[in-house]
């Protein structure tokens, strides 16, 4: 079962997510999530077997431009995650079904994603998931 995560499951989003973004802490994903379910241009999905939660999905809208697009607003993926003992039994794919539905509800008409050069396993995935490339970069930065 997929469902829309309401206000309410911001916790365990947050909880869920730190295991991908571990930069963070809980409480700025809680409060991020909270403020992204709240918004019209964004939804989070849960991924749940039986009573477990055991990934989600982010995604929302972006009206900047999207690298590869030709449309606006683009759906976009945030992130995708599964608990590593779910991995590979499809349930990434289903969230991103569900994601792209929540777009074209929004009357996209493209979705896009991205990942790091290095993240081999989100590369195949997005490729097994019938993204094509769009394109590579290496972003820099320095203190003035």
């Amino acid at each position: 079962m997929i469902k829309q995560a309401p206000k309410a499951d911001s916790a365990l989003l947050a909880e869920l997510a730190l295991r991908m973004w571990p930069d963070h802490t809980f409480e700025e994903l809680r409060d991020e999530f909270e403020e992204l379910i709240e918004g019209e241009d964004s939804a989070c999905f849960i991924k749940y077997v039986g009573e477990t939660p055991v990934g989600f999905a982010q995604c929302g809208l972006r009206r900047d431009y999207v690298e590869g697009t030709e449309t606006s607003p683009v759906g976009y993926l945030e992130g995708v995650f599964i608990l590593e003992e779910y991995r590979l039994r499809g349930y990434a794919k289903e969230l991103l079904l569900r994601c792209e539905e929540w777009a074209k509800e929004k009357r996209c008409r493209e979705f896009a994603s991205d990942c790091e050069l290095d993240n081999i396993g989100s590369l195949r995935f997005h490729l097994a998931a019938g993204f094509e490339e769009a394109n590579r970069i290496i972003c820099f930065k320095k203190r003035i």
